[in-house]
């Protein structure tokens, strides 16, 4: 009779134990809700380039597949008309000396603007002013100070960086910018031939990494050095003809002349389709690389680039003919 007086009662559903469920299973739903609802988008002012069809001979590095790097010390950049974030890869020596840029974020201040990325939104500042659409290289990308610098004006980037650690940061950059339709990032340093080349890389620096063993170790003479094998691959084989290059920076600590040879073709388009050049014209890192100032002007003047004004250590060149 137990059971049939049990079967017989009516069923209370608003019991305390579940009015407590139903509170609890609420709560996590609209937490997810909200995290889903702040998950970072892309900038709606910014619109994605048209991409060509046909295939680069290199695929992009695949940001997702990367393992991620860690930590991650990000913040915005001081001082420019078109803000961005980039990742840190060098800390300096922790906790005795920090870099000067994480001592700022514990501070409460943005990161130190770099003068390339100021230099590389004036200069496509012009450009954009004179309706001018195209696409920025950076060759010697690092850690992204110039490619988001030109990527989050809405201008699409092809970044060249064959240290896996500057690559892991550039991916944390193309996420935290929301750059994602806008910067092909490819794995290989960029030079006058295909194959492979011996890389030489600093323990514990990964700013002054050079195919020149003496390059690399000039600055910083006391780090160890490690010897790497990466791809190499000119530009002229990876730019497209129906790719309007507008800006062209090169950075590879005394590689320029090099890569300048691998992108002849490029180089030697009609004033109206070639780059605005900016390449580092150091003549000790040159030198440690078997070549000189005076033989990249003389390059230069073969493909029509005679008008080459110096801005500290960096060269900007423009085509006169």
């Amino acid at each position: 009779m137990a059971n049939a007086w049990r079967r017989n009662q009516s069923t209370k559903i608003l019991t305390p134990k579940n009015l407590l469920l139903f509170i609890s299973t609420s709560l996590v739903l609209l937490t997810f809700l909200y995290l889903s609802s702040q998950t970072p988008t892309r900038n709606p002012n910014l619109k994605s380039p048209k991409h060509s069809l046909s295939e680069r001979p290199i695929k992009p590095f695949d940001c997702l597949a990367a393992p991620q790097a860690h930590p991650v010390v990000a913040n915005t950049v001081e001082g420019l008309k078109f803000p961005f974030l980039y990742s840190l890869s060098d800390f300096g020596t922790l906790p005795d000396k920090p870099h000067k840029n994480i001592v700022r974020t514990l501070k409460g201040k943005p990161f130190r603007r770099p003068d390339i990325s100021a230099t590389v939104q004036d200069l496509l500042g012009e450009m954009k002013a004179r309706n001018r659409q195209g696409i920025f290289v950076d060759v010697g990308a690092n850690v992204g100070m110039a490619s988001f610098a030109a990527a989050v004006m809405g201008f699409k980037v092809l970044a060249f960086e064959p240290v896996f650690e500057n690559l892991q940061r550039l991916c944390d950059g193309i996420y935290f910018n929301r750059v994602g339709d806008f910067v092909e990032l490819f794995e290989a340093a960029a030079s006058d031939h295909s194959g492979n080349i011996t890389f030489h890389k600093l323990v514990g620096r990964l700013d002054n990494s050079a195919v020149s063993a003496a390059g690399a170790k000039m600055a910083f003479k006391s780090n160890e050095e490690i010897a790497l094998q990466l791809r190499s691959i000119p530009l002229d084989d990876v730019i497209r003809e129906s790719d309007h290059v507008l800006l062209l920076k090169i950075d590879v600590q005394g590689w320029e002349y090099h890569v300048l040879k691998g992108a002849s073709k490029l180089l030697s388009r009609k004033k109206s389709e070639a780059p605005y050049l900016i390449y580092e014209e150091d003549e000790r890192l040159l030198q440690a690389s078997n070549s000189s100032a005076h033989e990249i002007r003389k390059f230069l003047l073969t493909m029509g680039y005679r008008q080459c004004t110096q801005h500290g250590t960096d060269a900007h060149c423009t085509k006169t003919d």
